[in-house]
């Protein structure tokens, strides 16, 4: 048997399939649409290191447990813990069919060992017996098949080095199997120690592994920021290609990365940033750093944060046959399925080159009509995050010099400030003026009648989420989605109170 077998079993229930590989954004978008089948979903992660921590996607009705990595949020480890919710099939066979009466009243009606040896899966190497942790009789037997893993309880009394456990597990002392692992390797005892940071070789999406693979655009594995509004796209199967902001064109996104999931048409309306406490009423403020260098805070408002109510100005709406040429005015194409948002607009001056990179300061852009890409957003799908699951997780790097150092989207926020701070030393015309544009500011996106329908900045971010009275790492903030904004030229973090990058914008 091959070690692709775990692509042949097919998770099946209602019509939808659940594969190795996929994104955590696609299974539980997949799975949330399915309210009726899938009525319990549970979501464990860990709140102080949610991005390199592994995530558990658990289906308690379904008999389900679904294992995704941390940094790529990528599905390693499907575990059946219950066979009497879930159909299985394996080569139109199903794989609990065949067990005696007896056994199939207990364990949960697991498989039995003379089933899955004898009708489903064939000959196998000796497996792996983990004797019982407890005062339990029954240790465990693990038999492992490329990509298929079964566990079956066994009388602690009758195990020996010696047994044939053909024989033992045909006997009365091992009972049905009790849990099944889908996996990619070989072997479980082989596969389980790198099971989270093995190369991953089936796609994020599903359909990418169709027979309509040609039809859907690859896949994106890395943003790598080069600075000067340049960026390079790593992709899984095509050529790298490039986005250059003020040149590249929406044209040129749709023919690269497809047409985009929805379009969010952003009218003339700006950001309303609060005073601090302190002053009376509410004023406007307008922050003009030296050009590309400080922090650009007009367009933050990506569409995919937002619902498009009655009582906001934008418009969030669903392209068919995109025509860009027919684009309004400062509008975000989304790409929900590859983790990024595209503002478009008319040419502005992007953000400086690092200093000790190869790349020059871009020059201000002539004066034209033509709508261009003005600043990507690349999403972190932070679990925990208030606009978790609409995107996938976006990955990238930053570039920071021509020796290739670079800071990426699994580093902490503390190490990336503390690296950025260091490369643009001395770029600022005095340090007041350093402190006030790495200052940060709160982004809150859960106060309000319709909470997505809005972004606001708030003022005296010491007193709400600040330093002095930060809730602790365990807590939570009532629900308010705050995080804090930090600039660097051409470069704008969401920061969570982890210090995870929710978000990154490059200008």
């Amino acid at each position: 048997m091959r070690s692709s077998s775990s692509r042949l079993i097919s998770i099946l229930y209602h019509f939808l399939s659940i594969s190795l590989g996929a994104s955590l954004h696609n299974v539980l978008s997949r799975v949330k649409a399915h309210p009726q089948t899938y009525p319990a979903i549970d979501i464990a992660y860990s709140s102080t290191d949610p991005i390199r921590e592994p995530v558990t996607l658990q289906l308690s009705s379904n008999g389900l447990r679904l294992r995704f990595d941390g940094p790529d949020q990528r599905l390693r480890l499907i575990e059946v813990l219950d066979f009497t919710k879930i159909p299985l099939v394996y080569k139109n066979q199903e794989v609990l069919k065949g067990g005696k009466p007896q056994e199939r009243a207990v364990s949960h009606q697991g498989p039995s060992f003379g089933h899955i040896y004898h009708r489903l899966f064939g000959l196998s190497y000796p497996g792996e017996y983990r004797p019982p942790t407890n005062q339990s009789p029954y240790g465990t037997y693990v038999l492992s098949y490329p990509g298929v893993a079964f566990s079956f309880p066994l009388q602690h009394s009758a195990w020996s080095d010696q047994c044939d456990f053909v024989a033992l597990l045909s006997s009365s002392a091992a009972l049905p199997a009790t849990s099944m692992a889908i996996f990619q390797g070989d072997s479980w005892p082989e596969a389980q120690g790198r099971l989270f940071t093995q190369e991953q070789k089936y796609p994020r999406n599903p359909a990418l592994a169709g027979k309509n693979r040609e039809s859907v655009p690859d896949e994106i594995e890395e943003f790598n920021i080069l600075g000067a509004g340049k960026l390079e796209v790593i992709r899984r199967s095509s050529p790298t290609s490039y986005i250059t902001l003020s040149e590249t064109t929406p044209q040129d996104l749709v023919a690269e990365f497809g047409p985009p999931d929805a379009i969010y048409r952003k009218h003339d309306r700006r950001i309303t940033i609060h005073r601090a406490a302190g002053g009376g009423g509410e004023d406007h403020i307008h922050l003009s750093p030296p050009p590309g260098r400080g922090i650009n805070v007009t367009d933050t408002d990506q569409s995919s944060n937002n619902s498009g109510t009655e009582d906001s100005d934008e418009e969030l709406h669903q392209p068919h046959n995109l025509d860009p040429s027919s684009l309004p005015t400062e509008c975000f194409l989304n790409y929900f399925h590859h983790g990024f948002d595209a503002f478009v607009s008319y040419p502005t001056t992007p953000g400086p080159a690092f200093p000790g990179s190869d790349l020059q300061d871009p020059s201000p852009p002539s004066p034209s009509t033509q709508l261009v890409v003005t600043k990507i957003i690349l999403h972190g799908n932070v679990p925990g995050s208030y606009p978790f699951n609409r995107h996938r997780r976006s990955r990238w790097k930053i570039k920071l010099d021509s020796s290739g150092d670079a800071v990426s989207s699994e580093t902490r926020y503390d190490e990336i400030s503390e690296r950025l701070r260091e490369v643009w030393k001395g770029s600022y015309t005095n340090p007041a003026e350093e402190r006030a544009l790495q200052r940060p500011m709160v982004l809150n996106r859960g106060w309000g009648d319709s909470p997505e329908s809005s972004v606001e900045f708030l003022g005296g971010w010491e007193e709400s989420t600040g330093k002095g009275q930060r809730p602790g790492q365990d807590s939570h903030d009532g629900g308010l989605g705050n995080t804090e904004l930090f600039g660097f030229p051409g470069l704008l973090f969401e920061v969570m109170k982890n210090s995870a990058v929710s978000c990154l914008t490059v200008y």
